[in-house]
């Protein structure tokens, strides 16, 4: 399964550079830390909001689930780096209710 409305999904600045590369935040440090190695960084944020996109727009859905705030999908599959590399990703989109664009909750390494 497709993530639906996938070609308008988002990705918020914020999520990115608050969230995902911010070291100092608890306990999202992991994520961050993850993602700077990676090759991303806060002053290119824009380019790991694209990576997520084309992860979601590339990806097959994994898991659906029903929140009281709308639908989230799980997906897994490999994501391109700015390094060259990769690795498989687990990203988390929902879809709020009365929307049309998934938007991004949050992503993480697939440790295996």
């Amino acid at each position: 399964m497709e993530l639906p409305g996938k070609e308008n999904c988002r990705v918020e600045k914020r999520k990115v550079t608050d969230y995902l590369l911010n070291t100092s935040r608890m306990p999202a440090a992991a994520k961050a830390r993850f993602f700077l190695s990676c090759g991303f960084t806060p002053a290119h944020w824009t380019l790991l909001a694209n990576a997520l996109k084309a992860h979601a727009q590339t990806n097959n859905v994994l898991k659906k689930t029903s929140s009281e705030y709308g639908i989230k999908y799980d997906i897994v599959g490999p994501m391109d780096c700015p390094d060259g590399r990769t690795p498989r990703v687990r990203t988390v989109w929902q879809m709020d209710t009365d929307e049309l664009a998934p938007r991004l909750i949050t992503a993480y390494p697939v440790i295996e």
